[in-house]
C-alpha cells in the first residue's frame, strides 16, 4: 500500500499568503516535511498527530536533497499521505522538478500546489511591481549561482527589462561584476530583507553600488535584489501603515 506526496507552496513569508489547496492539505496530512523559509505559523494547521521533520537546506547542503528524497519515498511506502511543505513556489527556483520526478520514476502518486513566489510577492509588498506599461514590459527571474557553484553567466541576463534576482547576497560583489557587463551602473536597484514579513526591510540604490548598499546595511539572507526603472515606483505606490 502507498500513499502519496504533494509538494506543496508555502508562499513567500507571510503566512496568510497560502494558498486554499495547500493550507488544506497541512489538515489533513500524516508527515509534514518542511524547509527552512517556510512560516513557522503554518505548521499549526497541521494534525496535532501529524508527524512534523524540519529538513531545511542551508546554503550548500545539496547533499542533504538525497536525504529529502528518501524520506518522501519511505513515508509515502508505508501508505501515508505526506506534504512536502516548500518556500515559495516549489517550481521557481525550488528544486520541485527533481524531487517530484524523483518519486514518479519510483512508481509514487506527486501533485504540485503552486505557491505565490517571492519573486513577485517580495517586490509587490515593497512597493514595486516587476512589470509596468511606463517602464518595463517583462520581468526575467534568475538565481545567482549555478549548480556547479559558480555564479550566473552574463548570457542569461537580458539589457532591457526587469531582473529578480534570488539567492544573490552571498555573493554580491561578484554578482554586480556581472550584472555591469550587461546593465548601466546608473540602474535603479532594491534590495529586499525578509519580504512580505514584520522584518522586512528595504534598501534602494544605484547598480553601481550594489554590493555598498547590502554591506553597508547588513542585509542578510533571505534577501532578494530588483534591478529596473521600475523601482522608481516605489516612492509614489509604497507607504507604511
Amino acid at each position: 500500500m502507498r500513499g502519496r506526496v504533494f509538494l506543496v507552496g508555502a508562499g513567500p513569508g507571510d503566512p496568510r499568503l497560502i494558498t486554499v489547496r495547500g493550507a488544506e492539505l497541512l489538515k489533513v496530512a500524516d508527515v509534514v516535511i518542511y524547509d527552512r523559509l517556510i512560516p513557522k505559523e503554518l505548521l499549526g494547521l497541521c494534525r496535532e498527530d501529524a508527524e512534523l521533520i524540519y529538513m531545511g537546506k542551508e546554503k550548500g547542503d545539496t547533499e542533504l536533497q538525497d536525504e529529502i528524497n528518501q524520506l518522501m519515498l519511505a513515508k509515502c511506502s508505508e501508505g501515508k499521505t505526506v506534504v512536502r511543505l516548500k518556500g515559495g513556489d516549489p517550481y521557481v527556483l525550488g528544486r520541485g522538478e527533481e524531487e517530484c520526478r524523483y518519486l514518479i520514476e519510483r512508481g509514487i502518486q506527486c501533485e504540485v500546489v503552486p505557491g505565490v513566489s517571492s519573486a513577485f510577492a517580495v517586490p509587490a509588498y515593497a512597493g514595486i511591481p516587476v512589470t509596468s506599461r511606463w517602464y518595463s514590459p517583462s520581468v526575467t527571474v534568475f538565481t545567482a549561482t549555478m549548480k556547479s557553484g559558480d555564479v550566473i553567466d552574463p548570457d542569461y541576463i537580458p539589457r532591457k527589462g526587469t531582473l529578480v534576482v534570488m539567492m544573490g547576497i552571498h555573493v554580491v560583489e561578484r554578482l554586480r561584476e556581472i550584472l555591469l557587463k550587461v546593465r548601466s551602473p546608473e540602474e535603479e536597484v532594491a534590495v529586499i530583507q525578509e519580504g512580505t514579513t514584520e522584518r522586512q526591510r528595504v534598501f534602494t540604490g544605484k547598480l553601481a553600488n550594489l554590493d555598498q548598499l547590502v554591506r553597508v546595511n547588513g542585509v542578510k539572507p533571505p534577501a532578494i535584489i530588483v534591478v529596473g526603472e521600475v523601482v522608481r515606483l516605489r516612492d509614489k505606490l509604497w507607504r507604511s501603515s
